[in-house]
């Protein structure tokens, strides 16, 4: 509930800037020359100029030292996390766009503070041509593995690989890039199978680096180590921090690398203060949140239950003020959170009776009851953006509209996009009694106190899928109302493992899903609601979409030429999900709600755009010493 979004107009302001500015600096070069730059955005000027020596927002002067506590739910039984086999530990980043967590670094970084821009990390600078045909990326040669071997271009060339065969996110992540070659000193290029996919440049520094003179190599007992497999062996990795020690599946321990190369470098001054980021592993959600009010076991908890947030945080440590509570405003917009319809199922097959199940969920009360008025429906898959579909289609996003009128439903060009609203009784039975009659023009009939197939005799059953005791009260009031419908709803709970081996095998009828979007989206699309990606496991195509005006849409974003084409094509992709109703649209929070025991210190500001970067916060070892003396 915490992505986030610029506002309108000056979103729009800078995506002009940013794309003139862009292509004013290529005309000055000649065309045989690379225009190196230190940063790309896809939407305004970066903030930042190339010598820039640190974030804005830090403090350069934050004292390193002292343990970060972390926790974890479930448990681990590997450390590698570039493919979707084992349960990967915490501080391992697990898909395309993680940048490998804190122990790895990618060629750029994606910055705190803007939209859609990334500055240089591993690579000192990178390159692409007029058409957006390939990238060349320089590397630093600062660039260290923890070894202290360099970081070297056949490393790059072999993570590109690598990666993409062994894993099918990064498989569609980079789906358009079909070379990876060594074309310089210290230089790398990426080729890209079709011309104009803007984006492409500025995702190919998102990848992870790494080590292929350790991977292909020999662990301490002689035996050769394999990628493609889970492993317990601690990797060599190039970022912050590396693993110190660990029990498997039950804590790993962290430590700041003295000699981290970037230690320096613009994006890490005032950054990684702590020498040491620990992660307990527990059961389940609420074991952890007794594990923060009695035990202060560890430090941070970013709180997402409107209901504890609003009563729950009245423990002695708070009212002593050792616990402090406090909203951080974002500017990145929100996730599309819903619950989500799995339509590999048949029964989930017709968009009728999809229809009728979105109409059957009461927001309202929810709201009321269980979340203290604190939420606002989210409506769009870009919810708080100028991405989101509005009204009815217009001007380009029309045209694009246009050219898959057969294949999308007619309510597209004709109906705004409304959800229905709990606000009175007559507004409850006005909802169901519609979606009776979908349902029943779907072929199913209610007899005998449940929903039936007519031609089948089968009953309409549902169980939504979850891995936190505390899922049952936000399924429970869904359900009961789908019950009124005569459908047979059940709630299942299981633990962090077996969930995600049922949600890698799509193996559910409902999950909770959370759909994050950047303000630039491209190829992350194919991933989230490509058909491709549909029967590829573990891709997050929770849904199952298989929908060849959706892929149609998807291309043009990716194809997008520019930003106003990109707007106006993320905006009839939008309209086309919703009124297909492949998900039930729940809520969001444009805020992050943070508790945390008072052992930090903090900057004056944090980025706005994401937030909050507990990574600039240092332990103040005054307040630690007060804190452990009050307990």
């Amino acid at each position: 509930m915490t992505a986030r979004f610029l506002q309108l107009s000056l979103v729009c302001l800078l995506a002009l800037s940013g794309f003139v500015s862009a292509q004013a600096q290529d005309a000055g070069q000649p065309r045989d020359e690379k225009t190196w730059r230190h940063a790309t955005s896809l939407i305004h000027e970066p903030k930042y100029g190339p010598d820039f020596p640190h974030y804005d927002y830090v403090n350069v002067d934050a004292p390193k030292g002292g343990t970060l506590n972390q926790v974890a739910i479930g448990t681990f039984d590997s450390l590698n996390p570039f493919i979707i086999r084992g349960t990967v530990a915490a501080g391992l980043g697990s898909i395309v766009n993680a940048r490998g967590g804190i122990g790895y670094d990618s060629l750029m970084e994606p910055s705190e503070e803007e939209p859609s821009t990334s500055y240089a990390l591993i690579a000192e600078a990178m390159s692409y041509p007029e058409d957006y045909s390939s990238a060349t990326f320089r590397l630093n040669p600062k660039a260290r593995w923890h070894d202290g071997e360099p970081i070297t271009a056949e490393d790059v060339v072999w993570s590109f690989n690598t990666l993409k065969e062994i894993n099918p996110q990064y498989n569609q992540y980079y789906h358009n890039v079909v070379k990876a070659e060594i074309t310089g000193e210290r230089e790398v290029t990426f080729t890209f199978d079709q011309k104009g996919n803007r984006e492409l440049p500025n995702i190919m520094g998102d990848l992870v680096i790494v080590p292929k003179h350790w991977w292909t190599g020999t662990d301490k007992n002689g035996n050769k180590r394999d990628i493609t497999q889970p492993t317990l062996e601690p990797p060599l990795s190039s970022g912050p921090y590396r693993i110190k020690s660990f029990i498997p599946g039950r804590s790993v321990v962290w430590e700041r690398v003295p000699d981290y190369w970037g230690k320096d470098h613009p994006l890490r001054v005032g950054r990684y203060n702590f020498d040491e980021i620990r992660y307990e592993y527990f059961r389940d959600a609420n074991a952890v949140w007794e594990a923060f009010t009695k035990g202060g076991i560890y430090d941070f908890r970013a709180e997402n239950r409107a209901q504890r947030w609003a009563q729950s945080y009245d423990f002695p440590a708070v009212e002593r003020g050792d616990v402090k509570k406090e909203e951080f405003q974002t500017t990145s917009g929100e996730p599309m959170q819903a619950y989500v319809l799995n339509t590999r199922r048949d029964k989930f097959a017709d968009r009728r009776v999809r229809h009728a199940l979105t109409l059957a969920f009461d927001f309202e009360s929810l709201n009321k009851n269980l979340f203290f008025g604190l939420y606002s429906r989210t409506d769009s898959y870009f919810e708080g953006t100028e991405l989101e579909e509005t009204g009815l289609p217009e001007g380009q996003e029309l045209e694009y509209l246009e050219k898959v009128r057969d294949k999308v439903p007619p309510e597209v060009f004709s109906e705004e996009f409304k959800l229905p609203v709990f606000d009175s009784r007559e507004a409850m039975r006005d909802h169901l009694r519609e979606a009776v009659k979908l349902l029943r023009e779907a072929g199913w009939e209610q007899r005998d106190g449940g929903l039936f197939n007519k031609e089948t005799g089968e009953r309409f059953t549902i169980q939504f899928l979850g891995n936190d005791p505390n899922d049952e009260k936000i399924f429970s009031p869904y359900a009961n109302t789908l019950r009124r419908l005569g459908i047979d709803t059940s709630i299942r709970i299981v633990d962090a493992a077996q969930y995600q081996a049922l949600t890698d095998d799509f193996d559910y009828d409902v999950i909770a899903g959370v759909f994050g979007q950047s303000q630039s989206p491209g190829n992350e699309q194919r991933e989230y609601w490509g058909s491709y990606a549909a029967d590829q496991r573990g891709s997050r195509n929770a849904a199952g979409i298989k929908n060849e005006a959706v892929d149609e849409l998807i291309n043009d974003i990716v194809y997008a030429s520019d930003r106003k084409s990109l707007v106006a094509a993320t905006r009839a992709l939008d309209r086309v999900l919703l009124w297909n109703y492949y998900m039930v649209p729940q809520w969001n929070l444009p805020k992050i709600w943070l508790a945390y025991w008072n052992k930090f210190g903090i900057p004056d500001k944090q980025p706005s755009y994401a937030g909050v970067d507990v990574y600039s916060w240092w332990i103040d070892p005054e307040k630690e010493k007060k804190l452990r003396m009050a307990e």
